[in-house]
């Protein structure tokens, strides 16, 4: 009588991901492989079947995913410049993708509904936001009820409530709903850590995406995801990995600077930190791309981030500027992209 064993088994028998066993079920390259309810079963004495991806593997049917927040410096106009740091075809096979300061994850989305990574890492020290993309994940249905709220009052609530177990589902409703009627879509704290963001102008804003929420939720299912320092992101990181790494950006005015992500500021310091750990990671063999402002569109005698990344290769790429109260200064400006 023929024995099955689970995808979990066959991923730890042939040394790969149990996502990846799940890919290979569902492209037919394991003979005898079946659904049973929601989980893969194998032949015992199935074969691993021969790896044919290329790292730039493209799935058949694409799903085309959209970040479900809006957020400051989100990179969806730089994905396509983002996507070409991606080790191509003929390089050595990238396995894994991390992403320790995710933000909206405009580039994450992208890679997740088209390329074929075996492991996902994302994080950010902002717990809201964590809490908002662990609840689109572990519990979508329910947040899909609670989100009729009128926007001041949302506010109060939401800063009212502790996050934790019983009010992460309630936390993250508010949190996305705030972040679609707010200003700008901006994350701002004040002294005490509460969102003081003001109302935006939006006649018919889209709070809720049901269809790309869904969708989120069930590609979301084997992704680590990690509310903390993107040093948290050391012991995943190796050299099979495709890191991209979005800081806040350094201000390149006086004016123009939103750090404010959270209730820590990311000063010059903390850029030269964020510098340390790049070197660690790099020397790790990992393959790592960097985005960051430009003190050159202001000041062509500041050589920041040319002397912090003296070492690496430094790309300038055109952007517009999003954040700025007056229409007539979102002007294109250069951002740098940074990769070893």
């Amino acid at each position: 009588m023929l024995s099955y064993i689970s995808a979990k088994e066959a991923a730890e028998k042939w040394g790969i991901s149990q996502r990846r066993v799940a890919i290979l079920c569902s492209e037919n390259r394991i003979n005898g492989a079946m659904m049973v309810g929601n989980m893969w079963i194998i032949p015992a004495n199935a074969e691993k079947p021969a790896d044919k991806r290329t790292t730039r593997y493209e799935r058949e049917h694409k799903v085309e995913l959209k970040p479900f927040v809006k957020w400051v410096g989100g990179k969806s106009q730089l994905v396509s410049e983002l996507e070409k740091f991606i080790p191509s075809e003929g390089d050595r096979v990238i396995k894994k993708y991390a992403e320790p300061m995710v933000g909206g994850g405009a580039l994450f989305f992208s890679v997740l509904g088209k390329y074929d990574f075996d492991e996902f890492y994302i994080g950010d020290t902002n717990a809201e936001l964590m809490n908002a993309y662990k609840v689109v994940r572990d519990n979508v249905d329910e947040l899909e009820n609670g989100r009729k709220y009128h926007y001041y009052t949302a506010r109060e609530r939401f800063n009212s409530l502790h996050l934790n177990d019983e009010t992460a589902v309630e936390k993250a409703a508010l949190f996305i709903f705030l972040n679609k009627t707010c200003f700008n879509g901006l994350y701002r704290v004040n002294k005490k850590g509460q969102f003081n963001v003001p109302m935006g102008a939006y006649k018919n804003p889209t709070i809720c995406d049901e269809d790309n929420l869904r969708n989120l939720s069930s590609v979301l299912q084997n992704v680590t995801i990690v509310c903390g320092d993107y040093t948290l992101s050391k012991d995943f990181i190796d050299r099979d990995t495709f890191v991209y790494i979005d800081p806040p950006y350094r201000p390149i005015s006086e004016t123009s600077g939103f750090t404010s992500y959270n209730s820590d500021c990311f000063d010059d310091n903390e850029q030269r930190r964020l510098a340390e750990f790049i070197a660690e990671i790099d020397k790790k063999g990992a393959k790592i791309v960097l985005s960051n402002s430009d003190p050159k569109n202001v000041n062509p005698e500041d050589n920041f981030f040319d002397e912090l990344y003296k070492d690496y290769k430094i790309h300038r790429v055109s952007a517009s500027r999003m954040i700025n109260s007056k229409g007539e200064k979102r002007g294109k400006i250069n951002e740098l992209m940074i990769s070893n």
